[in-house]
């Protein structure tokens, strides 16, 4: 065979895949019209509706036949409720079920009852170099397929709610190319599984096309499915700050890891404070689990553990001290 003939051969194959990942996906994600009411005062002074205009346009994912979609939380933001369009034409009303601004994804339920839902995969299971395909609607234009690599894995960006902020963890880059309207959509691995929900893009004056992707992994079906049955994500609050840092040789051997969280600040009055974590303690362990950085705390503020006293390690001058400490509701 040719150099010719195996260029072909390759490409074809290339080919194949993205257009079957387009034939899969494209019936599932929706060209969502986000729509805003629009307020002003009344002649008593008190505020009153005037109507309704468009805030903004993204992407939903059709997860259930019976209208559950996913998206992105900066999509939506605090809006009730929009349009979202189909590549088969139907232009159908949604609400918005739930929204969790710090993880950057949302769920609304489209009035349908026999939408083509796409099927979730494990982002990580993913390798750096591995194909994706982005399926959206960037700068309105429907049903939009770009196709690129896994440009780098663990990537991470910072989130907020209010005063409250957070680091979405386990991020997916992409030179797929990303734009306006893109987020909230699907980017998906060559056999079909949604493996990200495409949420920001780099600006131009970095690179053109390389965008980021919250992942679909045990962390974010846990917060997917939060969303759909209760509308809102509970999360557990301790109530420290910190960075995580390499243990000395000989408290590395004391715990058996060589890293942990040093504690920068403990807010007043917090779990924390009340557990006697003080500023200077290394984090070691919670619950029974390893704490290597901060992204291992936040994973283990899940709603289960509010109100519940739970054993804490840590490191400080005296050695190995263990404490328990009973975490309140993130508000």
């Amino acid at each position: 065979m040719t150099l010719e003939q195996l260029e072909t051969e390759a490409l074809d194959a290339y080919s194949r895949v993205v257009t079957r990942v387009a034939e899969l996906l494209t019936p599932s994600v929706g060209s969502l019209k986000v729509m805003q009411e629009v307020r002003a005062r009344g002649s008593g002074g008190a505020p009153r509706s005037v109507g309704r205009r468009p805030r903004g346009s993204g992407s939903a994912v059709a997860i259930t036949p019976d209208g559950f979609a996913i998206t992105s939380a900066h999509v939506v933001g605090s809006t009730s409720d929009g349009t979202a369009t189909f590549a088969d034409g139907r232009e159908l009303p949604y609400r918005v079920v739930g929204v969790d601004p710090l993880s950057d994804l949302a769920v609304v339920r489209v009035q349908a009852s026999d939408l083509q839902a796409a099927t979730l995969g494990d982002a990580d299971t993913l390798k750096v170099g591995q194909l994706v395909v982005a399926v959206g609607n960037p700068l309105g234009f429907a049903g939009s397929i770009t196709a690129g690599v896994v440009s780098a894995l663990g990537r991470s960006f910072a989130t907020q709610n209010g005063k409250t902020g957070r680091v979405v963890e386990n991020v997916i880059q992409t030179d797929a190319a990303l734009h306006p309207g893109n987020s909230g959509g699907a980017l998906v691995q060559s056999n079909g599984l949604v493996v990200g929900i495409n949420t920001a893009v780099v600006g131009p004056w970095v690179g053109q096309g390389l965008g980021l992707a919250v992942p679909i992994n045990a962390t974010t079906r846990r917060i997917i499915g939060e969303l759909m049955s209760d509308g809102r994500v509970r999360r557990a609050y301790i109530g420290i700050a910190g960075a995580a840092r390499p243990l000395p040789p000989k408290a590395a051997r004391l715990v058996g890891r060589e890293h942990g969280v040093e504690v920068s600040e403990v807010v007043d009055s917090s779990p924390a404070a009340k557990a006697g974590i003080k500023r200077g303690d290394i984090v070691v362990e919670l619950d029974g689990t390893a704490v290597n950085d901060v992204a291992d705390l936040q994973r283990l503020m899940t709603g289960d553990r509010i109100d519940r006293e739970i054993p804490v390690t840590v490191l400080r001058a005296a050695g190995r001290v263990e404490l328990t400490v009973t975490p309140t509701e993130l508000s």
